[in-house]
């Protein structure tokens, strides 16, 4: 089975992908012209010119633009479900997905809105795409602690809808550290903590989300390697790491894809994964991903399947199911 094979036969788990961030243009300007909200851009080739990036910054502000369309229940139902239905084309049968309240709340649309939206398209994936899903709530780390507490109590209503809580949006200047009270209030009412550290910001992020926000992942963190006590702690506690190739690269945070260090990182036993992060935007889902990273970096069949049984390994399904597509991705070695 050559390379292509593996990766487009290969079940797969996604556990960094921002809802907001699956947004095509197609769809984008179709949700406006429904909710005849004006976007600054006059065609659906001008959004896909809108989309080159410099930074973490410059694509936030297109992000955020996009995001203004979003206003009923269906427009969080119709996007949510179009991303099933790339998650099915390339056998992602697990998907754990961030979405940000604070991007709509504070446009005036209600908790309730979003999260309904999201979580019935996501009940759907599962009756009709047999995909299995997890939803993570994230705080962005631009605003203060206290809207981020205000939103935590938002989303109480909803809680059995959502396993977890992450931190996400500009990193540089927002430290871990300025949210570990509410935090530490998200833990008390159950929910599982990740955090974003490590892309942009230095290891000393990755430490202070570890250390004070108590989480169980780290998404990005690819800045592990300038820090050898850190790395040791990450092998030895098979903290995974979930990175995002394309987005490294569409962000500047690579040049190259060939530089990435994230073989290197497997090597060294990390519980490496890989994921599309805001695949609308970055140019690539899952498959992709797999595909451009392992041409890039010279993966092996074997180092495929590693990062694919990392993913399930890192993920938060039931120890069954993670063992279920574990063993069928062992067998794909046979």
């Amino acid at each position: 089975m050559n390379t292509t094979e593996l990766i487009e036969k290969l079940p797969k788990a996604e556990l960094h992908l921002h809802i907001e961030g699956s947004f095509e243009p197609e769809l984008m300007f179709e949700i406006a012209n429904r909710n005849n909200v004006e976007i600054p851009y006059k065609s659906v080739e001008e959004i896909r010119k809108a989309y080159n990036f410099h930074n973490l910054q410059s694509f936030l502000d297109i992000y955020y633009a996009g995001a203004s369309v979003l206003i009923h229940e269906k427009d969080f139902y119709d996007l949510t479900y179009a991303y099933l239905l790339k998650c099915h084309e390339d056998r992602v049968v697990h998907t754990e997905i961030f979405f940000d309240p604070q991007t709509h709340t504070d446009r005036g649309v209600a908790f309730e809105t979003v999260f309904n939206g999201i979580k019935k398209a996501l009940d759907d994936g599962e009756k009709k795409l047999g995909i299995t899903s997890q939803i993570i709530m994230c705080f962005l780390r631009h605003l203060s602690q206290e809207e981020a507490f205000k939103t935590l109590e938002a989303s109480l209503p909803f809680k059995d809808g959502i396993i977890g809580v992450g931190l996400d949006s500009s990193e540089v200047g927002h430290p871990p550290s300025k949210f570990q009270q509410v935090f530490e209030k998200a833990k008390e009412y159950g929910y599982i903590t990740v955090a974003h550290a490590g892309e942009e910001g230095p290891p000393e992020y990755i430490w202070e989300a570890l250390n004070l926000l108590g989480v169980k992942r780290i998404d990005h963190g690819v800045r592990s390697l300038e820090d050898k006590a850190l790395m040791e702690l990450i092998i030895k506690e098979r903290i995974p790491l979930t990175v995002c190739p394309l987005s490294n690269l569409k962000l500047c945070v690579v040049k190259d894809l060939k530089d990435h260090n994230f073989k290197e990182m497997l090597d060294q036993g990390v519980c490496v994964t890989i994921n599309s992060d805001d695949p609308a935007y970055f140019g690539g889902y899952m498959n992709q991903n797999y595909t451009e990273t392992a041409e890039a970096l010279s993966l092996s069949g074997e180092d495929i399947v590693k990062v694919a049984i990392n993913s399930f390994e890192a993920s938060f399904i039931e120890d069954e199911l993670k063992e279920k597509w574990i063993n069928e991705c062992r067998s794909m070695l046979t």
